[in-house]
């Protein structure tokens, strides 16, 4: 015989088998007891948390020849037929495969038809928002008005794409996440079942990890208990699922409160070494870092609150090394380096990026870690946890020769001008330069403000160092400094100067106008009129005849 995962093996059948659900299954009863059954019904709720296997007992109760309770007796042909798969007037459609308007209307033509071994036709329709538009209008009158032998139950995790005229004319019942407790019990009963030798450590990882999910936990356990010989416990639940565990993503943590960014990322070079999946790495991190920030904010209120990744006593040591500000900006940068891992050609050196950040938060250039690091500085003032840095001594200019220690210019005497001599190019007064009143970071500043204003391919050409890209203030007006005839070419636009003039307004607080340059441009140009004035000097003569 070949072998059932646990999930298949262990499935619900009667209403009273379902964890985590009692809202729901006690109304499917009493609506089965007392005769008022809908026509239509739509189950919601995230994965693995028994929407079908409600609507496959549903089915079986509606046809049972000997109910108990509102539960099906599953010994009974009818039932015994529906959960062999073999009952023509029960039908489990996919939408995710039958999603078409043709499909929809065959069914709809098969549905008027009676039935011919149960009393009610039942279509279990799983995943309905995968339907087309065509195909929930197909579907739509026959839900609206079917024939008393027709039921339908309709299940989805995706709500929102359900059109209002379905969701209308079912009843709806939403089904909850399950909680950790229930799914460590309902594997430690499947376990027992099974022979698995469970610890209550690895009991609860399994139903952190489950999320919420009675199938994934299930799946989980099924994973570990066929690579584990002897006793499953929390270790071996991590070595076989390829994550961190607990201890070392507190460990990570550590560094980066240390400011450790060496020890942080020989942690992680060991980790990746071992085969640890980086992604599930970055989440558990993720987590660990939302469980201290609720234990900031709610010391007391969040302990219920807690995902279990690491346990209530090192989550309380731990989070007080930590600001609400800190949490937050690591909880970004976690968070933004999880999505990014789709499209990214390197998961190793996305994660090592943002373990650099998370323990040095100078990197970062943007609000969010400037308010961390604020933030940092406002707690150890207030616990006196700081240190002064003395600011190193000013050297003494050296001070310029008196007018009176200067020798005397040479005595010329009487000696004549020779007239062929060439006339000696007139001294022109330097022009008076235009004062430059720019701000002490006045281009980061409104690099910044600039920034979510611009589409992502215009926001890379706004360089926070200042090399490529830059600004410049003079009186009321600003000059965006490009390095070259490329940046000019991609920033040189009016809607951008229409916006970089309406935040340095903001910034300097007087109306300015804003003229992009060109660094590039500009010195060739003075290297031009450099050598045009060398020219001059060098071919006086012509100057001398152009005079006469």
């Amino acid at each position: 015989m070949l072998y059932q995962a646990l999930y298949r093996k262990y499935r619900p059948q009667t209403f009273d088998d379902v964890v985590g659900q009692g809202a729901v299954t006690q109304t499917l009863k009493t609506q089965l007891l007392s005769g008022h059954m809908s026509h239509a019904y739509l189950f919601t709720g995230s994965r693995g948390t028994g929407k079908t296997s409600c609507a496959k007992i549903l089915s079986k109760a509606v046809n049972c020849l000997n109910p108990h309770n509102g539960n099906p007796c599953n010994v009974c042909e009818a039932c015994r037929s529906i959960d062999a798969g073999t009952c023509m007037d029960v039908l489990e459609i996919d939408a995710a495969s039958n999603n078409g308007v043709d499909n929809v209307r065959d069914l709809r033509d098969d549905a008027v038809y009676a039935p011919s071994q149960v009393k009610k036709r039942v279509y279990i329709i799983d995943e309905v928002h995968m339907l087309s538009i065509s195909a929930f209008n197909a579907l739509l009158k026959i839900i609206e008005e079917p024939p008393e032998h027709l039921l339908f139950i309709l299940a989805t995790t995706e709500l929102h794409k359900v059109p209002a005229t379905i969701l209308s004319r079912c009843q709806r019942f939403s089904f909850r996440r399950i909680t950790p407790e229930d799914i460590a019990a309902r594997l430690q009963y499947v376990s027992y079942q099974e022979g698995i030798e469970l610890d209550d450590g690895a009991a609860r990882v399994l139903a952190r990890l489950a999320d919420g999910g009675m199938r994934d936990g299930l799946s989980l356990l099924d994973q570990c208990a066929s690579a584990t010989v002897g006793e499953l416990n929390a270790q071996r639940v991590y070595e076989c699922l390829g994550i961190a565990g607990e201890q070392t993503c507190g460990q990570m943590l550590a560094f980066a409160a240390d400011k450790n960014t060496r020890g942080a990322l020989e942690l992680f070079n060991r980790l990746y070494a071992d085969g640890k999946d980086v992604a599930a790495l970055i989440d558990e991190l993720a987590s660990l870092c939302r469980d201290l920030m609720i234990l900031k904010t709610a010391p007391e209120a969040g302990i219920s609150m807690l995902s279990g990744v690491a346990s209530d006593a090192d989550a309380k040591s731990l989070v007080k090394r930590f600001s609400a500000g800190e949490l937050v900006r690591m909880i970004g940068l976690l968070q933004t380096c999880a999505a990014g891992f789709t499209r990214s050609s390197s998961r190793r050196l996305d994660a090592e990026l943002c373990i650099m950040n998370l323990c040095d938060p100078a990197l970062q250039m943007d609000p969010e870690a400037l308010n961390a690091r604020i933030s940092k500085l406002e707690e150890q003032l207030k616990t006196g946890q700081f240190t002064v840095v003395a600011a190193a001594p000013v050297q003494p200019k050296p001070q310029d020769a008196d007018d009176g220690d200067m020798p005397p210019p040479p005595d010329d005497g009487d000696v004549p001008p020779d007239p062929d001599a060439p006339m000696p190019e007139p001294v022109k007064k330097p022009e008076p330069k235009q004062k430059d009143d720019t701000p002490v970071g006045f281009w980061v500043d409104l690099a910044n403000a600039m920034r979510p204003e611009l589409p992502p391919p215009i926001r890379a050409f706004l360089d926070p160092t200042g090399q490529k890209t830059n600004a410049r203030v003079r009186e009321n007006r600003v000059g965006l400094i490009c390095a070259d005839e490329f940046y000019m070419n991609m920033l040189d636009k009016p809607e951008i100067r229409e916006l970089a003039a309406r935040k340095a307004s903001v910034i300097l607080g007087r109306p300015v106008t804003v003229k992009m340059v060109n660094r590039e441009a500009e010195k060739s140009k003075s290297k031009q009129m450099e050598q045009l004035m060398a020219f001059g000097r060098e071919h006086s003569d012509i100057i001398k005849i152009k005079n006469n």
